[in-house]
């Protein structure tokens, strides 16, 4: 790893080296805060955890050939060199920040309320036709996960696609520093972490910290359909201090757009892309009308790397699905929409659009989302209303919060007339699990989804095995 020696990761993190008297500019090989994932010559974070005390486990780090530890405290036997710093995690960003400072390497961060890890992949998979590309695996996008991702970076990667999330303001900030990034990429602004950023100027604002630490040459592509990020009329940060957006929408006003949209339901859609060099029709393999603002998304940073419409065509036509993330799984005698990842009002909303697409009968199964704020239960009641007003045949809502949108539901299937929606209620996973049978029927389309907390993965499951 391009000078990530002992001695300068100890300076880069404020640490004092001890215990190496000989291969201190030997450049370590990988930096890992899991013990199960020391190879030789590796340097490992030892950091105390919720669970776990990552100290308890540096004996064996060293039987396993590491090229040495990051520690809080001093080893009680020490065989092999160490870096004593006071805070791990802290230095594990310190660490990161250094090692991105010497790589030379186009970098996207993605940020935004909805939409951030299938952006990544739409953009990972069109830089890939051209560029070795290095992306976020899995929820690695916070203070601990981005740092982990930019030391995986290896010499061979050309770019790396980094999705960048949190939850209250200053994170970003930190992300940034870390990040560093070349292009900037903002999804939407959205009702999520209401609980810390209060409203979705909050949310702007904590978001849009992204750029604090951009590149001289940098840019920024965002969605400009979103009424609030259309407020950022220029940058007001450091170099890019007066550097316009370019935007991407629906919206014929934007730079870059698509019409002709056609919605193929469950299998994708296609649709034409407008840009400044040119337009061409692109296949969009994931379902929902929200996969073609990540497609724009995706041609617009292809095109700043140097990628041709033949490109970002082939690019986004290999986009995959990834579980968890408005996964369709065809069944012999049901399809699946797996969603349960994550949600909040505006996801829960583009699923339900993406139900609506289905040509069979119609089951949504939902559940409670969280850090939603002050105004949770009426969010969750817009929710259940948009069901009703999506004509959903059934409707089955799970959890404390979900009641409010039950009970919204109720109320809109009433006022409308609706009396074939089926409607259910349920405190848990438990008690709709023993009643699932006799509420689904053969060929149903079912949408799965409800906040991570809520371990929905488990409904996923259950319905694959019936």
């Amino acid at each position: 790893m391009k000078n990530l020696t002992l001695h300068k990761i100890a300076k880069a993190c404020g640490g004092k080296l001890f215990g190496c008297d000989e291969g201190m500019d030997k450049e370590v090989s990988g930096v890992v805060l899991d013990s199960r994932l020391i190879k030789e010559n590796f340097l490992f974070v030892a950091a105390k955890g919720e669970r776990v005390d990552g100290h308890d486990f540096i004996p064996q780090v060293m039987e396993h050939a590491a090229a040495g530890v990051v520690c809080e405290r001093a080893p009680e036997i020490v065989s092999g060199p160490y870096i004593l710093v006071e805070d791990s995690f802290q230095a594990l960003k310190d660490i990161a920040e250094f090692y991105r400072k010497q790589l030379d390497i186009k970098v996207v961060g993605i940020t935004g309320s909805v939409g951030k890890t299938s952006t990544k992949e739409f953009i990972a998979s069109v830089l890939a036709e051209k560029y070795q590309v290095l992306k976020t695996e899995g929820n690695y996008n916070n203070e601990v996960g981005l740092p982990l991702t930019v030391l995986k970076i290896q010499e061979h990667h050309q770019a790396a696609v980094l999705e960048m999330g949190i939850s209250d303001f200053g994170e970003m900030h930190r992300l940034s520093k870390i990040a560093r990034p070349d292009i900037c990429v903002l999804t939407n602004i959205g009702e999520c972490h209401l609980e810390n950023l209060k409203s979705r100027e909050g949310i702007l604002r904590a978001k849009t910290e992204i750029f604090d630490f951009m590149q001289e040459d940098g840019a920024v592509c965002a969605n400009g359909d979103d009424d609030m990020l259309r407020r950022i009329e220029e940058i007001n940060e450091g170099t890019l201090k007066g550097r316009k957006p370019i935007y991407f929408g629906l919206d014929e006003s934007n730079p870059v757009y698509a019409d002709e949209i056609e919605n193929r339901g469950l299998f994708g859609s296609s649709a034409k892309i407008h840009m400044k060099n040119g337009e061409f029709k692109v296949k969009i393999p994931l379902p929902g009308v929200h996969m073609v603002y990540n497609a724009l998304a995706a041609a617009c940073v292809g095109s700043l790397l140097g990628l041709d419409g033949a490109q970002i065509q082939e690019g986004i036509a290999k986009v995959k699905p990834l579980g968890g993330r408005s996964n369709i799984i065809h069944l012999p005698d049901r399809v699946i929409i797996d969603d349960c990842y994550n949600a909040n009002p505006v996801s829960m909303c583009a699923a339900l659009d993406l139900l609506e697409a289905a040509l069979t009968r119609r089951v949504a199964v939902m559940g409670d989302m969280f850090e939603l704020g002050e105004n949770k239960e009426q969010m969750h009641g817009r929710v259940g209303a948009y069901a009703v007003e999506k004509g959903i045949e059934v409707i089955v809502c799970i959890g404390e919060l979900s009641l409010n949108m039950y009970d919204s539901a109720k109320k809109g299937a009433r006022e409308a007339g609706s009396e074939s929606t089926e409607l259910y209620y349920f405190p848990g996973k438990k008690e709709f699990l023993e009643k699932m049978s006799g509420i689904l029927r053969k060929g149903d389309t079912v949408l799965v989804k409800a906040s991570h907390g809520m371990a929905f993965e488990e409904v996923v499951k259950a319905l694959e095995e019936k």
